[in-house]
């Protein structure tokens, strides 16, 4: 049933084109026959059916390697980054094929067969003929296939997917070193398009919302054959008309039309600036989307036609900060390594589920105030992008480029590609081509170029430095993992470490790089934490050693998540008091299970049942805050306890990511073990717009020795739940301390 509804979602997808004057749509999503070979011939027979969108993985029977595909280990071992992915695993030909009728009406059409995504090698054979192949994983393959169809009549499309051992030097398709197998398959829409002998290729709708106009690049692909004698014609007249409507009410709000001629038998390029009136502007708060129609006339005659929903709005760096259509905006949100949750054993079919998708990608993220995310370590299926486009999410979108692989030409093919494609998706803010390395031709030679393709967008290019890039380098990405060097000391040696220089967990002025604070460019930090669980509680491969040392060994799986989730809200809390940060992004999201970090799940994650840490992220991702200025006296060690009936001096710190001022009541609480508040007080704050309020405070500590957390409580003016802020602290000498579970729900003031 579900991949009934995905034919049915791509139908709706490109319900415009099927329902278009002059093109024609065949969806080919479903159920494909499926087999895999050790050689490059096709198998004899098919003896197992796989869904289409997918991957090998969901082929039943199952295939016969699954089970080294996806292992689930009875325990967590301390494991270093793998580089050996197929000791233990045969890499194979992974075969498709489905058999279709072609209308006879279509004879008089050009037929061109589209796959939006497939990996690894790609190759299609329709009747038996070679129609092309691709090494492109994550942009769109589409090949003329006319010459072999059988109009009237069955015909066989054949697909063959080969493995990532087998991908070629030159193609653009990065290493990710945390991953531990590389699933192939066809992993987002196929079909047909049906069109007369000038098609729309590809079409970009770019929006300026200060210049209220919309600039419409298209490729026109020409199916006429060559020039083969001098007589012959080697261009053809072409006529273009944009149209651009509300995607909601179907008014039509501009329209422009461009004629010229297109070369025959290759691919012309036609360019429009189109002015609106009185743009709507779309943002994740109102996510208003236009729809951009191409119609293209040949002598008159209607040839082809297409749809394209877009937005219009301006995303700029500016100074250290981001703009979203004029106005400073703060990025807040986490990050998805979609092609690492391939490889979870859990992940089945869950990618392309669209109810799934959407909670995940959405519901929860917005119910956090979150606003963005980072598409991490690879692109995801089209959909995605999609429904960010439609319910309000930015996105930072990156290419699986972490470890160096391709040739220059080909990263230059496959990039430009995958601007095109993706280009129309309002939510993709940034461009982000590498993670954590360096690519002088990408930073220096590629970037410019496709900002001449594209100049609505900031492009992001991983560890290259304003050295390296000059005026080309935008933003950074900077990943400040307070924790990550310690990663292969024991519990003895980090003591050690710790006793000389100690990390204050939950101090708002703890150190960032200077290289982040005097940066004259934006510094979007979209990694963090290093503090990584798997949903059943139990530390990851990378993540050890630490919970060794904060928790001791063989700590409960409670205690883990309570720890990462304390951890995890005071170094946000750290982070966005840096008002001069332009988002904050916090890793990890979704990810494989089973491998080097985690994600904030637990139990089955098709039930998407948030951690503690998913829980605590509401309030220290919430948009108006106030955070304390304190060090841990819990987990850290070097912090001796306070002297009871002592006086504690602490500093609060109000923020305010909005263009408006924040207004509300703030209490101070002190609860002993037992959940009494010893200590209240209250007062009313203001914080201008998208800026911080020091809020200095005194507490008369207890005379009573224990473990106790101070808690503020923030209600912004309209709103009954506070947003809380935590912090543990020690009074007295004692064998152990205990400390009063605060609950992420918590309101106090309401007697919640």
């Amino acid at each position: 049933m579900r991949y009934i509804f995905l034919f049915n979602l791509l139908l709706a997808c490109l319900g415009s084109f099927a329902q278009s004057e002059g093109r024609v749509i065949i969806p080919l999503n479903g159920e494909w026959e499926f087999d895999q070979t050790k050689t490059a011939f096709p198998p004899a027979r098919y003896t197992r059916k796989i869904p289409v969108p997918g991957l090998v993985h969901l082929a039943q029977p199952r295939i016969e390697q699954y089970d080294k595909l996806f292992q689930k280990p009875a325990k967590v071992e301390k494991m270093e980054l793998r580089h050996d992915f197929y000791t233990d695993y045969t890499p194979m030909y992974s075969w498709y094929r489905k058999k279709i009728n072609i209308e006879k009406s279509l004879s008089d059409k050009k037929l061109f067969l589209t796959i939006r995504k497939s990996q690894y090698v790609t190759l299609i054979y329709v009747n038996g003929m070679l129609m092309g192949h691709s090494v492109e994983c994550y942009t769109p393959i589409e090949v003329d296939i006319t010459r072999a169809v059988k109009f009237g009549g069955e015909n066989e499309i054949l697909i063959q997917v080969g493995d990532r051992a087998w991908l070629p030097s030159e193609a653009a398709g990065g290493t990710d070193k945390e991953k531990i197998r590389y699933l192939s398959g066809i992993w987002d829409d196929v079909f047909i398009t049906a069109t007369g002998n000038l098609k729309v290729d590809k079409v970009l709708f770019l929006p300026s919302l200060a210049k209220k106009t919309v600039t419409a690049k298209i490729l026109v692909r020409s199916a006429f054959p060559p020039q083969l004698v001098e007589i012959d014609p080697k261009e053809d007249h072409c006529r273009v008309l944009f149209t651009i409507k509300e995607k909601t009410s179907g008014k039509t709000v501009a329209s422009q039309t461009i004629e010229g001629t297109a070369k025959r038998d290759d691919k012309t390029y036609f360019e429009a600036d189109i002015p609106i009136s009185d743009p709507v502007a779309w943002s994740p708060e109102n996510p208003f989307l236009y729809e951009g129609e191409v119609k293209i006339f040949n002598l008159d005659k209607l040839t082809d036609s297409c749809s394209v929903k877009f937005g219009i709005r301006d995303f700029k760096a500016r100074g250290k900060t981001f703009s979203l259509n004029g106005s400073r905006y703060f990025l807040r949100g986490s990050n998805i390594t979609l092609q690492r949750f391939f490889e979870d054993p859990d992940c089945g079919s869950l990618p392309w589920d669209r109810e799934w998708v959407k909670k995940m990608l959405i519901d929860i993220p917005k119910s956090l105030d979150w606003n963005a995310m980072r598409i991490c370590v690879g692109v995801v299926p089209d959909f995605w992008y999609d429904l960010c486009d439609e319910y309000g999410i930015l996105l930072q979108n990156e290419w699986l480029y972490w470890q160096v692989h391709g040739w220059d030409y080909q990263l230059r093919q496959e990039y430009t590609n995958w601007v095109w494609s993706d280009g129309n998706h309002p939510s993709i803010v940034i461009w982000d081509a590498i993670n954590e390395n360096w690519n002088m031709y990408v930073g220096n030679v590629l970037i410019p170029e496709l900002k001449l393709l594209d100049p609505t967008r900031i492009w992001d290019a991983g560890w290259m430095s304003a050295d390296d890039m000059g005026k080309n380098k935008e933003m950074a990405e900077p990943h400040p993992y307070k924790m990550a060097s310690y990663e292969t000391l024991d519990s003895l040696q980090m003591a050690r470490h710790f006793k000389d220089r100690p990390y204050n967990l939950g101090k708002l002025n703890e150190y960032l790089p200077s290289d982040i604070l005097d940066a004259g460019i934006p510094q979007l930090v979209n990694e963090y934490g290093w503090i990584f669980l798997w949903r059943n509680g139990s530390p990851s491969k990378i993540s050890i050693n630490n919970y060794n040392y904060y928790l001791g060994r063989n700590a409960t799986p409670e205690a883990c998540r309570n720890l990462q989730a304390y951890w995890l809200q005071l170094e946000t809390e750290w982070l966005r008091s840096e008002r001069s940060l332009a988002g904050v992004l916090a890793f990890s999201y979704l990810a494989n299970n089973y491998a080097y970090t985690g994600d904030w799940f637990i139990n089955n994650i098709k039930d998407l049942e948030p951690s503690p840490t998913l829980l605590w992220f509401r309030h220290c991702f919430a948009t108006e805050a106030v955070f304390i200025d304190l060090a841990d006296e819990r987990y850290t060690k070097h912090i001796p306890p306070h002297r009871p009936g002592s006086d504690l001096a602490i500093n609060l710190l109000g923020i305010n990511d909005l263009g408006r001022r924040s207004e509300g009541k703030l209490y101070i609480e002190l609860f002993d073990d037992t959940g009494e508040a010893v200590i209240r007080k209250q007062s009313e704050i203001t914080i201008d717009p998208y800026g911080k309020l020091l809020i200095p405070t005194a507490l008369k500590l207890p005379e009573k020795p224990g473990g106790y957390v101070i808690v503020a409580e923030y209600y912004p003016a309209g709103k009954i739940d506070p947003v809380i802020s935590r912090r543990f602290i020690k009074v007295g000498e004692s064998q152990s301390f205990k400390y009063y579970e605060i609950s992420h729900n918590f309101n106090h003031v309401n007697g919640q």
